[in-house]
């Protein structure tokens, strides 16, 4: 499995000395083959969209390339299936949740309220895309719950937009009567290979993190753009400016902000970025999701996520910042009165726990 290289030595994960590892097809297997057809695949697509680039920033802004290979060479060796190409991942990603949002479940159950939030933050994307062009387009992501959850909609979103944009093309090439060469159309899916994103991180990410961010890049074909935050020399603001100066038609990315996040409060689906701030619009699908329906999403759509979380953790940020649920802790003491074993084993799963107020009170 490819991996990150970091230089230097990373500092030790607090008692994490082992995590389940996840591969790219983890990724993918709730999305099962749709019999519909799926978007029209540009030739060479098996090149184009099954390689994921993951660029790195250093702390003085220079770039230099943290190649994970391509992913088709790293299944080969490894004897996994190959992932398949950027229209079809969303189109299966579009019938699950299709298929969820098709069920029948009690009005005042939660997974009827995961529901309702799911065709919000679906008019969410929709929206966006009636706004900018794909190619305006980013996802800040970083592997945590939320994020995943704000990038399987995203996906989920992209489908309807792009299988009208390529009835459209087929029109246009049906009545055309001229060779003129014209601008490619950005929305066409023969173009989207990719999806930009940025990934900024603490200067000591876990590794379970770093791992599940590289496999579902790769199963969900982000091209990532990595930045380590080390303040004051490297802030999240400095790692945006670096990043939109790098692509500068970006000009709106999504953002897997929940209201009872630090500064999440009183913001919108849709909120520019605050004076000192590059300018772009933050997009925030899942702004008024509970924690509880994050977890019913991820659970009922069997979605793989990072394994810290099965280890008691429910806000990830740094190794040295953040540390098992205490409200999620078991028996201090097993039935024969010896200690429960090391941290992580003592407590319970993520998805235990029902409070948004609760989720941050293993950060320091």
């Amino acid at each position: 499995m490819a991996q990150f290289t970091v230089p230097g030595q990373r500092p030790v994960e607090p008692l994490v000395s082992t995590y389940s590892s996840t591969c790219a097809q983890d990724h993918l297997r709730p999305f099962r083959p749709v019999t519909t057809a799926v978007l029209q695949e540009p030739r060479g697509a098996d090149q184009a969209t099954t390689s994921t680039e993951i660029t790195s920033q250093k702390q003085n802004g220079s770039a230099h390339a943290h190649s994970n290979g391509n992913a088709s060479s790293i299944l080969a060796q490894s004897g996994e299936e190959e992932i398949p190409p950027l229209p079809t991942v969303i189109a299966r990603i579009h019938a699950r949740v299709q298929a969820f949002l098709e069920e029948s479940h009690p009005p005042d159950s939660l997974l009827a309220s995961v529901q309702r939030q799911t065709r919000i933050s679906l008019d969410v994307v929709a929206k966006s895309l009636t706004q900018y062009k794909f190619s305006e387009l980013s996802v800040s992501y970083n592997g945590g719950k939320d994020c995943l959850v704000m990038l399987i909609l995203f996906l989920a979103g992209l489908h309807p937009h792009l299988s009208a944009s390529q009835s459209g093309k087929q029109s246009d090439d049906i009545t055309s009567t001229t060779t003129t060469t014209t601008a490619t159309n950005e929305a066409n899916p023969s173009t989207i290979t990719s999806i930009p994103a940025i990934y900024a991180l603490p200067p000591d990410p876990f590794l379970a993190v770093e791992d599940f961010v590289i496999t579902s890049a790769q199963a969900y074909h982000l091209q990532i753009t990595k930045y380590t935050t080390a303040p004051p020399a490297t802030t999240l603001r400095s790692s945006f400016e670096d990043y939109l100066s790098r692509h500068p038609r970006i000009r709106a990315i999504f953002v897997g902000t929940r209201r009872t996040d630090p500064h999440g409060a009183k913001l919108t689906h849709f909120d520019r970025t605050d004076q000192g701030w590059p300018d772009f619009m933050r997009v925030h699908p899942v702004i008024d999701w509970h924690y509880a329906e994050i977890w019913a999403f991820i659970r009922h759509l069997d979605l793989a996520y990072c394994s810290l979380y099965d280890m008691g953790y429910t806000s990830l940020g740094g190794t040295s910042d953040t540390h098992p649920n205490p409200r999620l802790r078991r028996d201090s003491q097993n039935g024969d009165g010896s200690a429960a074993g090391v941290e992580g084993d003592g407590y319970l799963p993520a998805y235990e726990l029902t409070q948004d107020l609760e989720e941050r009170l293993g950060r320091n």
